[in-house]
């Protein structure tokens, strides 16, 4: 499995109605706020962002609930491909070790199923399934990158802006 695998199945997902986009955004920062405290209460918390990383896990919960309500609102799927393959290495690179992406979307959407209508968390819930079922080939796809000489692939290298 590869980029073309996950282009693949992410055209497969459909963009949601603009009602459930919109329950989505009117919820979106408390969504993010509450799965923090969420996470934050885990014993196991460290063990999976590493040490001193919540403040970057806090924002990692609201970039996610702010892209996720993008791609809601005008869905891309390479995009989202690029974007969570960008996170995985990014994070990574950071301490986040892979233990890290099941933990975080798991609660996620149990989060989402009970704080959103059942019409609309039946709506996004494809979009959060194809990432959590995906994490594999993101945690496979990110090694091979990750372990890429720096100028082999510069367009996978992560900003200078965003480097710890």
């Amino acid at each position: 499995m590869n980029e073309d695998y996950l282009r693949q199945t992410a055209r497969q997902l459909v963009q949601p109605p603009a009602a459930a986009a919109e329950e989505f955004e009117a919820h979106r920062d408390g969504l993010a706020e509450e799965h923090n405290r969420r996470l934050a209460l885990r014993p196991d918390l460290e063990k999976r962002i590493g040490a001193g990383n919540l403040a970057m896990m806090q924002d990692n919960s609201r970039n996610f609930c702010r892209f996720m309500s993008s791609m809601f609102r005008g869905y891309d799927p390479e995009v989202l491909v690029q974007t969570v393959l960008w996170v995985f290495r990014a994070y990574r690179s950071h301490g986040f070790t892979t233990l890290y992406w099941p933990a975080h979307l798991a609660g996620f959407i149990e989060l989402a199923r009970a704080r959103l209508s059942p019409a609309t968390f039946a709506a996004l819930e494809p979009h959060f399934h194809w990432l959590i079922v995906n994490i594999p080939v993101f945690t496979k796809i990110s090694d091979e990158q990750l372990a890429a000489p720096l100028d082999a692939s510069p367009s996978h290298r992560v900003p200078a802006a965003e480097e710890g």
